[in-house]
Formats: structure tokens, sequence, C-alpha cells
């Protein structure tokens, strides 16, 4: 529901991967940003309605997502896609951050596009380590993005992992994500995902910081 930029880019997006997409949006005009190229179904209406949720096929859905311009539209036909269709893989975006921590509590998955966006900047603006890209619910593992320290480049990925006991569980090289052996050596401009706990992240960081004292 929704074929604003977040659904018309979702509902081309899942029509790449050989799904079938129904769209639905209460303004026809909306459609054209779907493209001459899309076979979906578009229906026009609101996506809270079951009658147009039947319209677009929901007995025959394996998910929904309701990422309309409005919280209340999206919960509300969160809900009934989940509630009333029995829809078990159900999404909705919510603008404010309090209401989708609600709706999460009552096992609706949200994705709170202001607070995530937030955080993205917010990490793209600290320095590296002050925020992680992910933490556990528990809070005792984190993942984090760093750009290959220099006094690391040519050493071993072995070795890094070693003397820093932060893990490298992949990297990005020259655009493509790379899964390191053990004789892997980090090269200029890699970027590392590093997964490593919380308690030890300050001691991982200076011992980056530091360089290697041997391979």
């Amino acid at each position: 529901m929704g074929c604003g930029r977040v659904g018309s880019t979702l509902a081309r997006s899942l029509e790449d991967r050989n799904h079938t997409v129904a769209v639905i949006d209460s303004d026809p005009d909306s459609f054209r940003r779907l493209g001459p190229m899309f076979n979906g179904t578009k229906v026009t209406g609101y996506g809270f309605d079951q009658g147009v949720l039947t319209e677009a096929g929901i007995q025959r859905a394996d998910a929904f997502a309701a990422v309309s311009s409005g919280d209340n539209s999206n919960i509300i036909a969160a809900r009934v896609a989940r509630e009333t269709f029995g829809i078990g893989s159900v999404v909705a975006r919510i603008y404010d951050p309090g209401r989708a921590e609600v709706y999460q509590r009552l096992g609706i998955t949200t994705v709170a596009t202001v607070k995530w966006t937030a955080d993205q900047v917010l990490r793209r603006l600290l320095p590296a380590g002050a925020e992680p890209d992910f933490r556990d619910p528990s809070g005792t593992i984190r993942v984090d993005q760093v750009l290959a320290p220099e006094a690391w480049v040519g050493h071993t990925t072995r070795s890094f992992q070693e003397q820093t006991a932060a893990r490298i569980a992949w990297l990005d090289r020259l655009g493509e994500g790379v899964l390191p052996s053990r004789d892997s050596m980090i090269q200029e401009n890699d970027q590392l995902h590093l997964v490593m706990r919380e308690e030890q992240a300050a001691d991982a960081y200076t011992a980056m910081e530091k360089g290697p004292e041997s391979d």
C-alpha cells in the first residue's frame, strides 16, 4: 500500500526479483511512478479497506507492506492484513519513532524512517567507533564499518583479528563484498565490517590505531 517513491521503488525491486506484486494507492496518478515496464496489479483505493485488499489479491499474498505517507493508514492497513487476512509477513512504515516502538511491541514489524535516517547520518558524522552500525538486542554484540587503518594495510586479516579481538565478518573491496580467508591481506580502501563485543570495543579501536605488533 502506497505508491510514492518508497512504494514504487519497493514494487519494482520485488518484480525485478520475479515476485508478483499488487500496488494499492488512493491516487491513480501515483501509479505513473511504476513506469511502463511494471507488470503487476494496480488498485485504486485505501489499503485498509477489506474490499480493496481483496481486489488486490490479499488472499494469495505472502507479505504486505504499508508504506503510504500516513502513519495511521499504515498501521491500520498492517493490522487488517495481519489480523483479518492472516498475513504473517507484514511491515509498516512509521514516521513517529515513539509510535513505531509501541507497534513493534504489538508484534507489527515497523520501519521508523525518521529515526533510521537520523541514525544513518549520525554514523557518518561521528568518528569511527562512536556509534555502531548494529547492536544486538542484549547490547552485547556490535557491528561496525571501518575504513582499513593505514597501519594495517598489507597485513593479514588473521593478524588483525588476533590483535584487535574484532572479527572481520566481511569486507568491501572495489565495490564487491569479500569473505576473508585466514591468509587474506588487508588492502588500501578496504571497508571492514567488524563484529565485536561491546565491552571490548574501546580496546579494539585502540589496537587498530596502534597498528600491528607483528604478523
